[in-house]
């Protein structure tokens, strides 16, 4: 649960059988007791400080280049095409196909469930 870099967690309640982390995002999980974990904090909690200095050096770690959809042709993207700088048009982003990008309530899926 509190796996990268720096994170640690917290229990709000212990019970017989299961424990709770405290919500970090609103949302309510149940661990067994019996279940392992290491106490205290992930290390090299600092990783984000690294200064990559060039795009070839954030390339060896796997990351392609990020490429904007206004830059791109209408056959590539929605927000595609125009006259030199120009913008999105669309009062809402959206993905290369068509999806809404931003505002979108994200609905949990133990609220789908219960």
């Amino acid at each position: 649960m509190a796996r990268s870099a720096g994170a640690s967690a917290q229990f709000a309640a212990r019970g017989r059988r299961v424990c709770q982390p405290a919500p970090e995002v609103g949302e309510m999980r149940k661990v067994h007791v019996d279940c392992r974990a290491t106490i205290g904090e992930v290390g090299n909690d600092e990783h984000n400080l690294r200064v990559f200095g060039k795009a070839g050096a954030v390339r060896w770690l796997g990351v392609r280049p990020t490429v904007r959809g206004v830059v791109m042709n209408p056959v590539d993207h929605p927000h595609g095409g125009g006259e030199g700088k120009s913008g999105q048009g669309n009062p809402h982003p959206v993905s290369p196909w068509g999806l809404q990008t931003k505002a979108r309530r994200r609905v949990a899926t133990s609220a789908l469930t219960a």
